[in-house]
């Protein structure tokens, strides 16, 4: 009887092993499957987007080409300005830097002859403003216009078409 204990044992022991081992291999292939699942889904989406962007890359040149198309002017670089601004609550001050757009090449010489009455001029108008005055976009956006015409009104060979601000610290 004792060796009928001892495989009736033995065979409970193995079953529940083989039972742990049956359950183990189960999680690990569930595991395994959602893993593969999960990174087949995302290859696809990678896909789909790298499609987008695919489709992106297409449609930029075609801005590109507009951008050039646009006739943007020469530019012409300005050194720095740093100007006090009209304000009742202490000294406030403007730094900025501005570059210029030219409507044609041949402006450039004239330009290089009087930067120092268009920087006068550009100084006298940013100094003029007060912070609320310029703060806005609204604000620069009149500032350039009046920096334009002023500059336009003593050049004689071509005009400026736009400026830029390239850097604009209020403080």
């Amino acid at each position: 009887m004792a060796e009928n204990e001892e495989v009736v044992t033995k065979s409970k022991g193995s079953n529940l092993v083989l039972i742990l081992v049956t359950v183990l291999l189960l999680v690990v292939l569930i595991i395994g499957g959602l893993v593969i699942f999960l990174l087949m889904g995302s290859s696809e989406e990678e896909n789909n987007h790298e499609e987008v962007v695919k489709q992106e890359k297409v449609e930029k040149p075609a801005k590109k080409k507009q951008a050039e198309s646009s006739d943007l002017g020469v530019i012409f670089p300005l050194d720095g300005f740093t100007v006090n601004l009209v304000s009742d609550s202490g000294s406030k001050y403007l730094k900025c830097k501005i570059e210029l757009e030219q409507n044609i090449e041949t402006l450039t010489p004239e330009l290089e002859k009087k930067v120092t009455p268009i920087r006068d001029i550009i100084i006298n108008l940013l100094s003029s403003k007060s912070v609320e005055e310029i703060s806005t976009a609204k604000g620069k956006d009149r500032l350039k216009e009046e920096i334009v015409n002023k500059i336009n009104e003593i050049l004689n060979d071509g005009f400026i078409k736009n400026i830029y601000f390239t850097d604009f610290v209020i403080s």
